[in-house]
């Protein structure tokens, strides 16, 4: 199983990109994949060529009126593991003893 994080939007549409994001997260929302959104990007969790056909389905929808898009990917892939978009953060929570602020707790 793979976490992906992306976060990706247009070069020279203004300050508010907000408009793109929601475009690509009914994307992310339609796949049927487990995912995260946070500030500053999303987490998906699944296979390989499901997570990246995710991305790759983003940016045709974004190419559709954007010049130019920029794109980050992070990618942590482990074998046989799978839950673990939440798994994580409740592992480093219960070495802590305490909850923390994430998108699961706000």
């Amino acid at each position: 199983m793979v976490l992906l994080e992306f976060s990706m939007s247009p070069m020279g549409a203004g300050e508010s990109v907000s408009q793109y994001v929601s475009r690509s997260l009914e994307i992310v929302e339609r796949s049927g994949l487990d995912y995260r959104l946070h500030a500053m990007g999303t987490v998906i969790e699944g296979e390989w060529d499901e997570v990246f056909g995710v991305v790759k389905q983003c940016y045709e929808a974004m190419s559709v009126d954007c010049d130019r898009i920029s794109c980050t990917v992070k990618v942590d892939a482990r074998k046989g593991a799978a839950g673990r978009l939440v798994s994580k953060v409740r592992s480093v929570e219960e070495k802590l003893g305490r909850s923390l602020r994430s998108t699961e707790n706000p």
